[in-house]
């Protein structure tokens, strides 16, 4: 279990983060919402050890997360980022192999064991990647780069996921696809994520739990039915939206209602 205590983040003479709380309970995916500048990315950063809070605590199964070294937290924190930085030309099978990198058991490059490649070409399957697994990283488009991040978190076997829009340059089939990785972690894994995304409706789909963000505050939170309520948005995100049930799932779905549409009515 991951765990923030009114957690503080300041940066460049502005405080980013404020006073937030939250849990990531096994089995359970909790998505990040708010404008652009909420501090959705940097809380996730911090939560990930790559940012230090100025305050408040992070507890990973009850130990301070300061406390632990970067080998202890990959095993079982994996994240996913908006961008990744690749220094050298590597396949696409080398890269998520990357992901195995806490566990190995032996220093350098080279050494992996059979079951990393296994755990490897396992995740390659799931995120439909296994035809690509020798193309090079920087040959693949936005799309097929975005799934290749996530099958190196999978790969890592951590049980927490911090995703940073997951779902970013995917078209919906893949949307969907990968989603359903996520939820299927969560229920056969016992695996909690915490998803950072703007899209409003696909948090509504598969989150347990939401909590909207605005100015580096904790809004609201709870369920998606208790969140996304047309006051609650229409005060954070200044529009006028519709809620209504979803015809399929019966959770929330939001429409935003511009000033064009309201006139012709």
């Amino acid at each position: 279990m991951l765990e923030a205590r009114d957690l503080n983040v300041s940066y460049d003479h502005r405080t980013a983060v404020e006073n937030v709380t939250l849990t990531l309970a096994a089995g359970e995916i909790t998505a990040i919402i708010g404008p652009n500048g909420a501090g959705k990315s940097t809380l996730l950063r911090t939560l990930n050890g790559q940012l230090r809070p100025s305050s408040g605590a992070i507890l990973l199964d009850g130990q301070p997360l300061e406390r632990l070294n970067r080998r202890s937290i990959s095993r079982r924190i994996a994240v996913v980022a908006q961008e990744a930085e690749l220094r050298f030309p590597v396949t696409v099978l080398e890269f998520v192999l990357g992901g195995r990198f806490a566990w190995a058991t032996n220093a350098g490059w080279g050494w992996e064991t059979e079951r990393d490649v296994q755990v490897a070409q396992a995740v390659l399957q799931e995120t439909e990647l296994s035809e690509l697994s020798a193309r090079l990283m920087n040959e693949l488009s936005g799309g097929e780069r975005q799934r290749a991040l996530m099958a190196r978190a999978l790969a890592t076997e951590a049980p927490i996921l911090l995703l940073d829009e997951p779902t970013a340059n995917l078209d919906l089939s893949h949307q969907a696809t990968l989603l359903a990785l996520v939820r299927a972690r969560c229920d056969q894994h016992r695996a909690s994520a915490l998803v950072v995304t703007h899209d409003i409706n696909l948090a509504a789909q598969f989150a347990d739990n939401i909590l909207l963000m605005k100015d580096g505050k904790t809004v609201h939170s709870g369920s998606p039915e208790e969140v996304l309520k047309p006051q609650i948005l229409r005060d954070v995100f200044e529009v006028e939206v519709l809620v209504d049930a979803h015809p399929v799932t019966g959770g929330p779905r939001v429409t935003p209602i511009h000033d064009t549409y309201r006139r012709s009515i």
